[in-house]
């Protein structure tokens, strides 16, 4: 473990930091999981608002680097065919 003590400070700010990160990953799946319920229901409506409240989400956690860019796109552009589909 840390011996030195700024690595028992590295060690205490990683797991802060990763707390963090986890709780932004969640929030992510959290909003694309609500695109994907009110799609399910069929709502073209709702399932628009859900996705135009989830897309600025993804890509703030893409610019902080808490998911990759690419995987943001994929997101993305799923979602968007999915509420496409219903119109």
């Amino acid at each position: 473990m840390a011996n030195s003590p700024q690595a028992r400070k590295r060690a205490k700010q990683n797991d802060k930091q990763r707390a963090h990160n986890a709780s932004l990953r969640s929030l992510v799946r959290t909003k694309m999981k609500q695109v994907l319920a009110a799609v399910s229901a069929g709502e073209h409506g709702p399932a628009q608002e859900a996705y135009n409240s989830a897309v600025p989400v993804i890509d703030r956690m893409a610019n902080k680097g808490i998911i990759k860019k690419n995987k943001a796109a994929r997101h993305k552009s799923r979602l968007n065919a999915k509420v496409k589909a219903l119109a």
